[in-house]
């Protein structure tokens, strides 16, 4: 049977990606610290994929077991000489931390098969894969980087799933019927069921990043603020429907000057997206969604690029500044990085806090559209 290697058996790895693995005849080994789910893995041997719709439906997921890499990096290491695909979907902080491991086990699959291996980090960040593979590359001496370079393909890929926060004690995953993986390569490469082909990403992963991923954090912080729960109970307020849109509405000014895209068709994606957000059956928790609050506000992600890039080009980013003083407002008290920021604030101020989570100078026009904002949302 075919085999992958996932790093990362959390929601997003049992319920996309590996999932999709499976669903396509390999046999897939998670990877991760987690014991409980490990064991689950290795005992269950399979579990339920449940879609957040009105009509139930569930898919049998099997063919899985489970590796604890920080007991057993050898066995670890023997999965990743076997392997067909080696995944990730376990956050691009974590990516470096996996790396001397990965490292490890390409350095003996080289010497041990001319069988090629695609190496494909899933994650929520521009160029993951290219990330991952320079940690890897730290980690080799100079002859194995240039054995490596005639048997270990790298691809960049873009993920779009909605997947909650789940019931914990069971390896089942609810997700939402909709999902999008895309791959860039010039390769015939092995099919994997749900997998698309292109040659270039970088119109994929930003529309993705800058439209679904800006969108969801829009919610969240302005959800949380206005004392919200859930994101569909966050969209069923008009007023902020209106200020998501008006703020997709700029990212999209980007992209599509960008990349030329067609006005209307990124307008109706954009409108397809409020209406996902909206799923009732997801029961998408804010404080889930808004998670991260440093990551987010990073100077490539999903607020503050888009709102310098559209700031460079000359086009409108008010609504991307009034998101960002949202972010920055997030002050939820379990989250460490919320509780990082509102301590920078406090000690700092806006602009310096900007300075060093976002790479704004403190006199730039973007960090003083966000302050403006900033007080206007503080009240």
């Amino acid at each position: 049977m075919k085999k992958a290697i996932h790093f990362g058996a959390g929601n997003i790895g049992r319920g996309f990606i590996g999932a999709l693995f499976s669903e396509s005849g390999y046999h897939v080994t998670f990877v991760d610290v987690a014991n409980q789910v490990i064991n689950k893995l290795n005992e269950e041997k399979g579990y339920q994929v449940k879609l957040a719709q009105s009509q139930e439906e569930t898919i049998a997921i099997t063919n899985v077991s489970g590796i604890n890499n920080r007991t057993h990096e050898n066995d670890v290491i023997e999965a990743i000489q076997q392997a067909t695909y080696l995944t990730t979907a376990i956050g691009p902080n974590i990516l470096p931390l996996i790396a001397p491991l990965i490292a490890r086990g390409l350095a003996k699959r080289i010497t041990a098969t001319e069988d090629k291996l695609y190496v494909i980090a899933c994650e929520n960040q521009i160029g993951a894969t290219d990330i991952l593979k320079q940690h890897i590359l730290d980690n080799l001496d100079e002859e194995t980087k240039t054995q490596l370079e005639e048997k270990i393909c790298f691809f960049n890929s873009a993920v779009d799933r909605i997947v909650p926060i789940q019931n914990q004690d069971s390896l089942d995953v609810l997700v939402e019927p909709y999902y999008e993986w895309v791959v860039e390569t010039t390769e015939d490469i092995p099919p994997v069921t749900g997998m698309t082909i292109v040659k270039d990403l970088a119109p994929f992963i930003e529309r993705k990043l800058f439209t679904v991923n800006t969108g969801h954090a829009v919610i969240a912080y302005l959800g949380y603020l206005a004392g919200k729960t859930t994101i569909d109970e966050t969209l069923g307020d008009e007023e902020i429907v209106r200020e998501v849109r008006a703020t997709l509405k700029e990212t999209g000014a980007y992209l599509i000057k960008q990349y030329k895209l067609d006005e209307a068709e990124h307008l109706a994606y954009i409108d397809k997206n409020i209406e996902r957000f909206k799923n009732a059956y997801l029961n998408d928790g804010v404080t889930r969604v808004g998670r991260a609050p440093i990551r987010k506000l990073g100077p490539e992600d999903r607020l503050i690029r888009p709102a310098t890039q559209a700031q460079k080009a000359g086009l409108p980013y008010t609504h991307l500044a009034n998101a960002v003083a949202a972010a920055l407002l997030f002050d939820y008290p379990e989250d460490e990085e919320a509780v990082e920021i509102q301590e920078m604030i406090r000690e700092h101020g806006l602009a310096e806090t900007l300075q060093k989570f976002s790479g704004l100078a403190e006199d730039s026009d973007v960090t003083k559209e966000v302050i403006r904002h900033y007080k206007v949302l503080q009240g």
